[in-house]
């Protein structure tokens, strides 16, 4: 039998024939287990069973499940990121500018208007990545300016249906091409159903 763990872990020598009398014991953990030494299991254990509880320790990793997303539905990244990763379950979408797609340039320089243009371009990275607004659990807000707060929040409240993601909002000294506003989010991605199997009675 072979036992699988996250990560390598480190097993103290003891004294095997201190203990030669006592009864069989392991040393485990959440997830993974070490008996002594094959020759103490052989001592205790020869009457009960024919093959000792390991012949091998493995240790294996699992790489994390990484896509990018892009589409050119809403701008393309400004640098070396993406405008979105999704992982396992989630997707996480980049800081998001209230730019056109198609030219780049802001669709003005109103708050209110950009952050319309944000929210309607983060909708189409969402989409791409297979999710949508009303699985955002978290958005993070940077604003130029904290008094537009009010403005942002009555045009917010209108693509994010209950229950509201978690929120945070800060003012920043600066954001990307003088933007007013950016948003980041991370959303859950849809779980597949997989078919019941239909029962004849």
């Amino acid at each position: 039998m072979s036992w699988c763990v996250l990560k390598p872990f480190n097993v103290s020598l003891i004294n095997v024939g201190a203990v030669r009398n006592r009864i069989p014991f392991a040393i485990g953990g959440i997830g993974c287990a070490s008996f002594v030494a094959t020759g103490f299991w052989r001592q205790c254990c020869s009457n009960r069973l024919t093959t000792p509880p390991f012949a091998s320790l493995n240790t294996c990793t699992f790489p994390p499940q990484k896509e990018a997303v892009k589409t050119d539905k809403a701008p393309a990244a400004l640098g070396p990121y993406s405008q979105a990763i999704k992982s396992n379950n989630l997707v996480f979408v980049s800081g998001v500018l209230g730019l056109i797609p198609e030219t780049g340039k802001f669709v003005s320089q109103d708050v209110e208007d950009q952050t319309e243009q944000v929210l309607k371009n983060m909708g189409e990275i969402l989409k791409a990545s297979g999710s949508d607004h009303s699985l955002v659990v978290k958005t993070t807000i940077m604003l130029a300016d904290l008094k537009d707060f009010k403005k942002v929040n009555d045009i917010y409240a209108n693509y994010f249906p209950a229950p509201f993601p978690a929120r945070s909002t800060y003012q920043v000294a600066a954001l990307p091409l003088d933007a007013k506003i950016e948003i980041e989010c991370i959303a859950e991605l849809p779980q597949k159903v997989e078919p019941q199997p239909v029962s004849h009675t």
